[in-house]
C-alpha cells in the first residue's frame, strides 16, 4: 500500500512536528495578550452549537498546517465516500451508513445501487406505530393491562446508546413510562430490575444484531423464564420485542413475528441508537421527540458534508484532537459536561472513540506510525471538581479537555444552572491561564495553566441538540481515523476475550485453566464450592 495521504508521512505532519517544539515556551496567557480577538476568531457557531477552542495551545500557523493535513490526507474525499455508501469499513467489506438512519426518507441514499431509504422509512414507521400504541394505552401485556415499564436488554452500543440518550432526555420521557437498562452478564442488573417491575405490565426490548451475544442472550433468557413463570408463552409473545437479523433464533426464543425490528450490517453497534436499537428511547420520549433527535443529527450531517474545512466543527475537533495527541503529548482526553443530564456522555464517548480508534494497525494491515486514540474519561461538573480536578490543575499528566454547557436549565432551576455555568467558565479560564492574580504564598498554590480545553455551548439540552452533539462526536472520530489511516468501524480487539471466555465457561472448565490464570481459577473454584 502506498503511503500517499497517510498522516505521519505528509509534509504537513513534519511541519506540525516542528511547530510543536516552540509551545513548550509559549503560554496561553501570552497568546491572548498578543491577540485580543482570539476568543472571537477561534470559535464557531453552527446550528445552535457554539464551539470555542481559543484556549487550545495553538496559533494561526498551527491551524493552517492542520488544515493542510486534512487536505493531504483526503479527509473530504473520504467523507464523500461514507455518505455515498462506499465500503469504508474495509476489514469487514461493509459500508458505514448510520447517517442514513437520520436522513430524510425522501432523499435517495444508494448502497450497491439500491436505495436503502425505503428500508429505513419502514422501520421508522414501525417504531412510530409502537410508540403510538404505548401512548394511547393500546400496548398491553398478556393479562390486558397497559404496559408501564420498558426494559432494554443489550450491551455496548445496544445499551450505552439508548441509556445515555434516555438519561440525557429524562425531562422528555413520558411520566407514565419507566425505562430500565440491563447489560452486564453478572446478573445484578436484571435481578434488580425484576424486583421493581410487574410481569403483567413490562415490555422487554432485546437488542442483538446476531442474537448470539453472550451477555444479552443470558439476560434475555432470565427475562423469558420470568415471563414464562408468570404468564406462559403468551406473555413472551406479547411482551418481548427484538431488534436483530437472526430470525431463526427469534423463532426459538418465542418472539412474535410482529415484534421483530430490523437492523442492517451497515450499522455498527456504537452508531445504532438512531435505528430500532433506539426503540426503548423512542418508547420513552415518544415518536415526535425521537424524530427531533434524528433531525438534529441530520443537521450536523449536512454541515459535515458541506462546510469548508476551516468552519467544519467535526473536522476542527478532530484536528485539534490530533494536535493534542500526536504533537503535544496528551495521552488522555476528559469530557466534562456541566449538566447532570449528560452524566453518561463520557462513558458513551469512551466506547465511541476508544472502540472505533483504539487501533495499532492501519486499514490495509501495516502497523501505525503514530499514537492513535487517547484514553477518554470524565464525569459531570461540578461533582468532578471535588474529585479529579486537582490532577487537571496541578498534576503531571497531559490531559486535553472538552467542557459542555447549556445556557438554560432543563429542570426550571435557572439560578442553579447559572452557578454551574460560572463554575464551568471559571475552570476553563483557570486551566488555560492559571491564577490571574498570581498571588501564590507557596509552591503548593501555584497553578501553571496551559491545560488545553474547548467549550461546547448550546441554548438548552433537548432532542435536537443532543442529536447534534452525538453526531458531532461521531464525525470527529471518523476524521481522526482517516488521518491515522485506521478503520473506525470494526472492533476486532474485543473478540479474543470473548473466545477465551467460552473456553472457561461450563461445568469443570476452570479445572483445566492455563498457567496464566490457574491460581485465580483455583481460588474461585474453592470459594464457589464453599
Amino acid at each position: 500500500m502506498t503511503d500517499v495521504g497517510y498522516g505521519p508521512r505528509t509534509p504537513a505532519w513534519a511541519a506540525l512536528r516542528q511547530l510543536s517544539t516552540k509551545f513548550d515556551s509559549i503560554s496561553l496567557r501570552s497568546l491572548f495578550e498578543s491577540d485580543p480577538d482570539r476568543g472571537t476568531r477561534l470559535s464557531h457557531e453552527v446550528h445552535g452549537l457554539f464551539v470555542d477552542f481559543s484556549r487550545q495551545r495553538l496559533d494561526n500557523c498551527v491551524l493552517e498546517e492542520l488544515f493542510t493535513l486534512a487536505d493531504q490526507t483526503g479527509v473530504q474525499a473520504e467523507i464523500r465516500k461514507m455518505f455515498d455508501g462506499e465500503r469504508v469499513n474495509v476489514t469487514e467489506d461493509r459500508a458505514a451508513l448510520h447517517v442514513a438512519l437520520r436522513s430524510p426518507t425522501e432523499r435517495e441514499l444508494l448502497l450497491d445501487g439500491s436505495d436503502v431509504m425505503p428500508l429505513v422509512e419502514a422501520e421508522r414507521r414501525r417504531i412510530g406505530r409502537l410508540c403510538g400504541e404505548l401512548k394511547a394505552g393500546r400496548l398491553k401485556g398478556h393479562t390486558g393491562r397497559c404496559i408501564s415499564d420498558v426494559v432494554n436488554v443489550g450491551i455496548g452500543g445496544s445499551d450505552l446508546g439508548p441509556q445515555m440518550t434516555a438519561v440525557a432526555l429524562a425531562e422528555f420521557v413520558d411520566p407514565n413510562v419507566s425505562l430500565h437498562f440491563v447489560s452486564n452478564v453478572d446478573g445484578v442488573g436484571m435481578t434488580h430490575v425484576l424486583r421493581e417491575v410487574n410481569p403483567e405490565t413490562t415490555l422487554f426490548v432485546i437488542c442483538s444484531k446476531s442474537f448470539t451475544t453472550l451477555e444479552t442472550l443470558t439476560n434475555a433468557e432470565i427475562a423469558r423464564s420470568w415471563l414464562l413463570e408468570h404468564g406462559g408463552s403468551s406473555a413472551v409473545a406479547r411482551q418481548v420485542v427484538a431488534v436483530s437479523t437472526n430470525h431463526e433464533a427469534m423463532d426459538a426464543f418465542g418472539i412474535d413475528s410482529e415484534n421483530r425490528f430490523d437492523i442492517w450490517d451497515w450499522v455498527g453497534g456504537r452508531y445504532s441508537v438512531w435505528s430500532a436499537v433506539g426503540l426503548s428511547l423512542a418508547l420513552g420520549i415518544g415518536r415526535e421527540n425521537f424524530e427531533k433527535f434524528l433531525s438534529g443529527a441530520n443537521e450536523m450531517d449536512e454541515h459535515f458534508q458541506s462546510a469548508p474545512i476551516r468552519e467544519n466543527l467535526p473536522i476542527l475537533l478532530a484536528l485539534i484532537g490530533i494536535w493534542n495527541r500526536n504533537f503535544l503529548g496528551a495521552e488522555t482526553h476528559a469530557v466534562l459536561p456541566y449538566d447532570d443530564h449528560l452524566r453518561l456522555l463520557p462513558a458513551y464517548l469512551q466506547q465511541l472513540e476508544m472502540e472505533s480508534n483504539g487501533k495499532s494497525v492501519r486499514r490495509r494491515g501495516e502497523p501505525v506510525q503514530c499514537e492513535t486514540c487517547p484514553v477518554i474519561w470524565g464525569e459531570p461538573g461540578s461533582n468532578a471538581q471535588h474529585s479529579f480536578y486537582q490532577l487537571l490543575h496541578q498534576g503531571t499528566s497531559k490531559v486535553s479537555i472538552d467542557f459542555l454547557l447549556s445556557a438554560r436549565s432543563g429542570v426550571d432551576r435557572q439560578a442553579q444552572q447559572d452557578l454551574a455555568a460560572a463554575n464551568c467558565l471559571a475552570q476553563a479560564w483557570s486551566l488555560a491561564e492559571g491564577d490571574p492574580q498570581e498571588q501564590a504564598a507557596s509552591p503548593h498554590e501555584v497553578y501553571p495553566g496551559d491545560r488545553p480545553n474547548t467549550l461546547i455551548l448550546f441554548p438548552q439540552l433537548d432532542p435536537e441538540t443532543l442529536g447534534k452533539i452525538v453526531a458531532l462526536y461521531e464525525h470527529k472520530v471518523f476524521v481522526q481515523g482517516i488521518v491515522w489511516d485506521i478503520n473506525s468501524f470494526d472492533q476486532w480487539g474485543v473478540q479474543l476475550g470473548k473466545r477465551l471466555a467460552e473456553q472457561l465457561t461450563g461445568e469443570g472448565a476452570l479445572d483445566s485453566a492455563p498457567a496464566a490464570i490457574a491460581a485465580a481459577a483455583e481460588k474461585l473454584r474453592v470459594w464457589r464450592n464453599g
